[in-house]
C-alpha cells in the first residue's frame, strides 16, 4: 500500500485541488468552487498525496466564519483512495487547527452525514449558522432550498 502524506497545501496544489473538487461536483458530492476561490483560501487547505511530485488525492479546508466558529469545507478524497482514513486524517488536522486558533465550534454543510457523525459532529439547524448563511449561502444557486445537512461539534 502506498504511503500517505498529510500536509498544508502549496501553490502547486491549487489546480489539483480544483480538479479534485470539480470531479466531486460532477458526482454530486459537493458544491463547486472556483480556482480563484481555491487560491484565495489556499492557506486554509490540507492535502494528502503519496509523495513528492504526486497528485493530490485528498483535500479539506478549515475557514473561519466568525469569532469562535469555523467551517470544515471542500472535503474530498479521490475514489481510488477512499476507505484509507484520509478524510478522517484531514478533518482531524482541521480540528487541531481550530483548537490552536481558539475556535470553540466547528461546523460543516454536507451530504455525508454518517462520516461526520463518526467524527463527533451532530446535526444542527442551518439557522444556527447565520454567518454562513449571510456570507456564502446567500449566493448559492440552491439558496434557500439547500439540501445539504448542517452538522457541528464543539472543540
Amino acid at each position: 500500500m502506498e504511503e500517505l502524506h498529510l500536509r498544508r497545501a502549496h501553490m502547486k496544489d491549487a489546480r489539483g485541488i480544483h480538479a479534485l473538487i470539480m470531479e466531486g461536483v460532477g458526482r454530486g458530492l459537493l458544491l463547486p468552487c472556483s480556482l480563484n476561490q481555491i487560491f484565495m483560501r489556499l492557506r486554509s487547505f490540507w492535502v494528502v498525496d503519496t509523495g513528492p511530485g504526486t497528485p493530490v488525492v485528498g483535500c479539506c479546508a478549515l475557514t473561519i466564519s466568525w469569532e469562535n466558529v469555523a467551517e470544515v469545507r471542500s472535503l474530498l478524497v479521490s475514489p481510488d483512495y477512499r476507505r484509507r482514513g484520509i478524510g478522517s486524517m484531514m478533518v482531524d488536522a482541521c480540528l487541531d487547527d481550530a483548537r490552536e486558533l481558539g475556535v470553540t465550534r466547528v461546523f460543516c454543510l454536507t451530504y455525508q452525514r454518517e462520516f461526520f457523525s463518526g467524527m463527533g459532529f451532530a446535526e444542527v439547524e442551518k439557522e444556527s449558522l447565520p454567518q454562513k448563511i449571510w456570507t456564502d449561502c446567500i449566493d448559492c444557486p440552491k439558496f434557500p432550498n439547500c439540501d445539504e445537512i448542517a452538522m457541528a461539534r464543539d472543540v
